[in-house]
């Protein structure tokens, strides 16, 4: 199970790993951030950087190293990294790398009611994902190809996971789309006789109650 972070937000997380690499101005932060897109890694919410910094300095895990003011601009601070945000950093990569965790995903949503689609409109659907996927697979491949030999992998290591996720996705959606065009795909017969005549099996119907049982109690 995940910890509870002080500061949960993965923004805090990504403020916290760039300020390792040097005291920032907020602003600087953002910069950072975008330069090195963070953005594509996890979900960020720009609107809110100033108040994850102002609460990761309030936690301990940031502190002012210095303020400065130009004319009437307001009050730039610059913020440090304390021993306490360094040893949250190390905490929360080590638990995110090493702990499976099951996250929230829309494509996993639309399987769970793909019942609701006709097959050959869901097998329709299916073959259109299959050509978005296999066509960012070729671009993630050739930004990848693009970085060799300038950017270490080590800091492309999340680019390589997203692209092996994506083309284990386009696998196995391949797998589940060549089940439903040759009808081998448990159950077809059922999905298509609800689509023409609007009823379900006993088994299905008992499912939506709670009824269904896979065996005879014992004593």
């Amino acid at each position: 199970m995940a910890k509870r972070r002080r500061v949960g937000n993965l923004l805090a997380l990504a403020v916290l790993s760039t300020v390792a690499y040097r005291p920032m101005h907020p602003y600087e932060m953002g910069q950072a951030l975008r330069g090195w897109g963070k953005d594509d890694d996890m979900p960020i919410k720009w609107g809110s950087l100033y108040t994850v910094v102002r609460n990761l300095d309030k936690h301990g895990l940031l502190a002012a190293a210095e303020s400065s003011r130009q004319g009437a601009r307001p009050e730039r601070t610059v913020y440090r990294i304390t021993d306490e945000g360094r040893a949250e950093l190390l905490d929360w990569a080590r638990e995110l790398v090493s702990t499976p965790e099951t996250e929230p995903s829309r494509f996993k949503a639309g399987l769970s009611v793909l019942v609701v689609l006709p097959p050959d409109e869901a097998a329709e659907l299916l073959r259109g994902r299959i050509d978005l996927l296999d066509a960012e697979v070729s671009g993630r491949r050739a930004a990848l190809a693009g970085h060799a030999g300038t950017v270490p992998p080590l800091f492309l290591v999340e680019d390589e996971f997203e692209l092996a996720m994506r083309e284990a996705e386009a696998s196995w959606v391949r797998g589940l789309l060549d089940q439903i065009d040759s009808g081998r795909y448990p159950g077809m017969a059922e999905w298509r006789a609800w689509h023409e005549t609007g009823r379900v099996s006993a088994e299905v119907a008992a499912l939506a109650e709670g009824t269904f049982t896979t065996a005879e109690p014992t004593d």
